[in-house]
């Protein structure tokens, strides 16, 4: 007898699975970090901290605002002492909690005084212990921070009309803008006005206080693309119309971390008088269709590598502005982003100079003796740059010699080397519970030897030195970037190290870098790896080469240290 064959099996098409858009009706919190959003708008914890946690002290705190809505208010329980790198990814978050608060004061784009200068100094001797880093996004970033001293603390900076608000957590984060806008002779277009106002629509705005993640913000009007644009969510770039004369392009999707994206260019001319609702629109847009499930993809890279620049481009025009933007091909890009180091004449006749510190590492007393300087010389203030420097504005031709020389005594070089004024770091092991290795002070050691290796160099060659895969130090897009993490070294022994990336860029080149199959360098081996790495570049380059362009070609043996080259 023939068995009847059985029925063949219908496949149901699996739903999809909801990634927590609200636009798409999925309003419903997918995880404990939404969930607490939804339980209270963090913004409301200002209140707490100023009459409650500081009064009742640091265990009176709710650890749904310690490990979450503190991050509204700029502040980040700091890493305990005492627990290597090792036990980052092992320990849970509140057990590397110190009772201790990183604190960042954001400035976005704006002239610090000198007030504003002598409230960040005298902040930090009295309540951080003399810290004051200067970070890549123009902030100033504390530690040793204790709850009972944030009062006086916001009271004192906001005397000086500083903030802290949304510093961190998902919101608007502090808002990169040029250094030298307003004053520099080849600017295209001040977007000065652009940024204090997208600032007063969203600061302490419950429209933008529940981002599915961090949303990071640029503009410049200056042509050497000077606050990273290629990396952040949005960036308005300047760009000038035949017609309509100058204005700006809108980049969307850019970030690192994990899975770096560059931004995508929608190539359209925006007048400055549109710029804050182009940048509401598109912070919308993050808000109602951005991913909330995963928080490794709650970022708008993902969003706008899913949909593609076409679709963004039409919901951002009929959704949330109700027009169509006007088409412009965008601005070309430099071929080195510019940092504003040096001495240079402003279009009013007065100077600016740009100083560099060693990898952002400064403290309250530079800040007091800045701000004497800035009086003394009548200068306008300062700015800081994406880079952990700062610009200070406005200083007479005649001083310009006199003013180096006392920024120098002070610890900021306006002729800095090649390492010192191109190496970044992020804070690192020492404060920041993400972090594997120990960067700031491994940095400063790398560049004071790579100074007495590499006296004079011809090219310039940027180090970026971050502490974990999240690349708050740009680590992909640096000459020569290093990732921290623990790795095994020739005895065997597990100990702080890197994973190296070569021949990342911004600008012109824009690209991440190249990485080794299975190539990982232990932190004491820093220093002798990249003077290797640079001998090779020396000896083995065209005529005008960058180390980037050469890092894309070069045999892999000279990319991992291996084989030196005739001459070097």
């Amino acid at each position: 007898m023939t068995a009847t064959p059985a029925p063949a099996r219908t496949t149901r098409p699996r739903a999809k699975r909801g990634e927590g858009q609200w636009a798409l009706g999925y309003s419903e919190p997918l995880n404990k970090n939404e969930q607490s959003k939804k339980d209270d708008d963090p913004l409301h914890v200002r209140d707490r901290i100023l009459n409650i946690y500081s009064k009742r002290g640091f265990d009176s705190i709710d650890p749904a605002d310690l490990r979450g809505r503190f991050r509204w208010m700029g502040l980040y329980t700091q890493r305990a002492p005492g627990f290597d790198g090792g036990k980052t990814a092992q320990l849970e978050e509140e057990e590397l909690d110190d009772r201790y608060f990183m604190m960042r004061v954001r400035t976005d784009g704006a002239v610090l005084s000198g007030d504003a200068l002598r409230a960040l100094g005298s902040v930090s001797q009295e309540f951080a212990r003399g810290t004051a880093d200067i970070t890549d996004r123009n902030n100033i970033q504390y530690h040793w921070i204790e709850v009972e001293s944030v009062p006086e603390i916001w009271e004192r900076l906001e005397g000086a009309g500083l903030t802290t608000l949304e510093a961190c957590g998902d919101s608007p984060r502090p808002f990169l803008g040029s250094p030298v806008a307003g004053i520099a002779q080849d600017e295209l277009i001040d977007g000065t006005w652009a940024l204090e106002e997208i600032k007063r629509r969203a600061l302490g705005n419950p429209e933008y206080s529940n981002l599915p993640r961090k949303f990071k913000t640029a503009l410049t009007g200056h042509p050497s693309h000077d606050v990273a644009p290629e990396v952040n969510d949005v960036s308005f770039v300047g760009s000038v119309h035949p017609e309509h004369g100058p204005g700006f392009d809108v980049w969307v999707g850019g970030g690192l971390s994990t899975n770096p994206k560059l931004a995508q260019k929608l190539g359209v001319w925006v007048p400055l008088a549109e710029v804050p609702d182009i940048w509401e629109a598109v912070c919308g847009i993050f808000r109602d269709y951005g991913y909330r499930r995963l928080r490794s993809k709650a970022r708008l890279k993902f969003l706008v590598a899913d949909w593609g620049l076409e679709k963004f481009r039409e919901i951002l025009e009929t959704e949330y502005l109700g027009r169509t933007l006007i088409d412009l091909p965008s601005p070309p890009s430099p071929l080195v982003p510019g940092d504003h180091i040096g001495v240079h004449e402003q279009k009013d006749g007065k100077f600016y100079v740009g100083a560099a510190p060693v990898v952002g590492r400064i403290n309250g007393q530079v800040l007091l003796d800045l701000a004497d300087l800035v009086e003394r010389y009548g200068a306008r203030g300062a700015r800081l740059t994406a880079y952990q420097k700062l610009v200070v504005l406005g200083v007479d031709g005649a001083d310009t010699e006199a003013f180096v020389a006392d920024l120098r005594r002070i610890g900021l070089d306006a002729t800095p080397s090649n390492w010192r004024r191109n190496t970044m770091a992020c804070t690192g092991i020492e404060f920041c519970k993400l972090a594997i290795v120990d960067t700031k002070n491994r940095a400063r050691a790398l560049v004071a030897e790579l100074e007495r290796r590499f006296p004079e160099l011809d090219v310039p060659i940027t180090v970026n030195v971050n502490g974990c895969p999240n690349a708050c130090a740009r680590t992909q897009v640096a000459d020569i970037g290093l990732k921290g993490q623990l790795v095994v070294d020739a005895s065997g022994q597990q100990v702080e190290g890197f994973q190296v990336h070569l021949g990342g860029a911004l600008g012109l080149g824009a690209n991440f870098g190249r990485k080794l199959r299975a190539h990982k360098v232990t932190s004491a081996e820093l220093d002798d790896y990249i003077t290797a790495v640079v001998s090779a570049f020396l000896a083995d380059r065209h005529e005008d080469e960058t180390f980037a362009a050469w890092a894309a070609r070069a045999d892999e043996a000279h990319l991992r240290g291996e084989r030196a080259l005739e001459g070097v």
